[in-house]
């Protein structure tokens, strides 16, 4: 089998690993948020008990995109982010193959964000944390107030830092290599062009915020290289970018019992 076949195989293997368990059920004290008519248009909405916040997480699933997986691969996150003491949006959006792709992924990501103008939470620090697809949206989402020539140039809640969970961050480098079996092509609906540069962290360095990419080094289905090489661009522009790795596999970051989880808290609370 070609090596690029095999990085797809292994892709959708783990993938399918991951998918939607009915154990992760929505808790009874999580407070759903709409922002669009569409069924995968809301957010889930939970407060920290603590005295005082340490700010707003945007958590952000992965799943290359694609409709087959959906936030509740953010639930524990979102428990473990609580009793933390930081309150946490846990975001839907329109995925490939339920009405998302290039621009519809994007236009739910930021209008998500944006429902934290109408709550009473202080938004001065917000965090995005994203895995793997979502690590992409995580630092897309950062970049929001730096693309002046496009829909998402103002931002109503400006991300002041992002966190990506062995993100996709290089677009047509995923593609160059068919990553995920074609996912960034089925994203943006086509070959790397010129529109990808309003989409691909990789192309919008320097980002004024910081941001952290935190990648097992044994990940068979996002490549460290993606972090690798973003933070190697990023502060090289003069950014403040770093990467942090860890130990374990893709889904190590996203398993709240793991070293990879209680060091992605370390970086949470240091930012």
């Amino acid at each position: 089998m070609h090596r690029r076949q095999l990085i797809a195989a292994a892709g959708a293997l783990a993938l399918a690993a991951c998918a939607p368990d009915p154990d992760r059920r929505r808790p009874d004290d999580v407070e759903e948020l709409r922002y669009g008519s569409d069924r995968s248009q809301f957010a889930e909405l939970s407060r920290t008990a603590a005295a005082t916040s340490l700010g707003v997480v945007v958590v952000i699933h992965g799943g290359f995109w694609r409709d087959g997986f959906d936030l509740s691969l953010g639930r524990p996150l979102a428990r473990s982010l609580v009793e933390e003491g930081w309150d946490v949006l846990n975001l839907e959006y329109r995925r490939v193959g339920g009405g998302g792709g290039f621009p519809q992924t994007f236009d739910d990501v930021a209008d998500g964000i944006d429902l934290l103008a109408e709550t009473d939470l202080a938004t001065d620090r917000v965090i995005t944390l994203g895995h793997s697809a979502g690590g992409h949206l995580a630092v897309w989402a950062a970049a929001l107030g730096t693309l002046q020539d496009s829909p998402w140039g103002t931002p109503r809640v400006p991300v002041t830092a992002a966190v990506s969970q062995a993100g996709v961050l290089d677009l047509a480098g995923a593609a160059d290599v068919n990553l995920g079996g074609g996912a960034a092509q089925a994203l943006m609906g086509g070959p790397p062009d010129a529109s990808w540069r309003l989409a691909d962290p990789a192309q919008q360095v320097p980002l004024p915020v910081p941001v952290r990419c935190v990648h097992a080094a044994d990940d068979q289905v996002v490549p460290i290289g993606q972090s690798a090489a973003y933070v190697d661009r990023a502060r090289a522009a003069g950014a403040d970018a770093e990467l942090v790795e860890v130990p374990g596999d893709h889904f190590s970051v996203i398993d709240t019992a793991s070293e990879a989880w209680r060091s992605t808290l370390t970086v949470l609370r240091d930012l």
